[in-house]
């Protein structure tokens, strides 16, 4: 065994790799998630939200990160609007605008379509200046969203006439890829008005070490990469799947899959190389 294990042929680990990835694909294999408690504090602060409260939806991230954080972005649209929230999407991202588009359009619009635009919904848009903009929006709304993406005057959209800033909102939901997101939110958001605003984000496996010191006190809860979306899917489709699962929301689960092996494969061949390793040095000990 360690003769074959020492000269194993490179070409085979990228074989096994390449299985581990493309066969829970394949095969759609799913394995059971356990939410951590920064996933249920999450979802508890969406849950326990009153019906018909105000969700602030910051969308900052783009395609390039959309296999971490569109899950999140689907299943955050699905539980405020299960639980009858009203949705004020925009975003500090240049391409965020698709980003929104797209919740709207797979969940609100396919699922949800008793829920009407201005009165349920709306799609504040894009503005650039990244944190500028939350810092005059923390105040002063109007200061510069004037127009909702549409061209629409928001003091003729009915759910924005007794909005002054951010501050009236119940909620803020943040999606991360990057920068801007949620480390300029709670600088100049949550930090400056932390009786004022409450805060939830997801955000990329590799920004989330940098907030977990935001938990629980600016941040009351984090999903963190694709496995915190996929605690989370878990934990909204047990209360809201109505026995009848849309593929759409176990994506985070169906990604979890090769994730999961592709892990546990290389863990097996850190150990396995590790004891060819020891093997060798061993035998050359008896040897000399």
């Amino acid at each position: 065994m360690y003769e074959l294990l020492k000269n194993l042929d490179r070409r085979w680990i990228f074989l096994m790799m390449g299985l581990a990835v493309g066969v829970p694909i394949l095969f759609d294999l799913q394995f059971p998630e356990t939410a951590t408690q920064m996933t249920k504090n999450v979802y508890d602060a969406i849950e326990e939200l009153p019906r018909g409260s105000r969700v602030l939806m910051a969308w900052d991230y783009d395609p390039s990160t959309e296999g971490e954080l569109g899950p999140m972005a689907t299943e955050f649209t699905r539980h405020c609007c299960e639980r009858g929230h009203k949705l004020y999407y925009l975003t500090l991202v240049p391409v965020g605008p698709q980003m929104i588009e797209k919740s709207i359009d797979t969940v609100i619009r396919t699922n949800f379509p008793a829920y009407t635009y201005g009165e349920d919904y709306v799609n504040l848009g894009y503005k650039s200046g990244y944190e500028g903009v939350i810092k005059v929006i923390v105040t002063n709304l109007r200061g510069l969203y004037t127009t909702d993406a549409r061209g629409t005057n928001i003091d003729q959209i009915p759910m924005c006439k007794d909005v002054a800033n951010i501050q009236d909102m119940d909620l803020v939901v943040n999606v991360s890829g990057a920068y801007p997101g949620t480390k300029e939110w709670v600088q100049y958001a949550v930090t400056p008005f932390p009786d004022k605003i409450r805060m939830v984000a997801g955000v990329t496996g590799v920004q989330a070490p940098l907030f977990y010191p935001y938990v629980p006190k600016q941040l009351i809860g984090m999903l963190s990469a694709i496995k915190g979306a996929a605690e989370y899917e878990t934990l909204v489709n047990k209360a809201y799947d109505g026995g009848v699962m849309d593929k759409k929301f176990m994506e985070a689960n169906r990604r979890m899959g090769p994730q999961l092996v592709a892990h546990l494969l290389m863990i097996g061949l850190i150990i396995t190389g590790n004891w060819v390793y020891f093997m060798q040095r061993r035998l050359e000990k008896q040897a000399a």
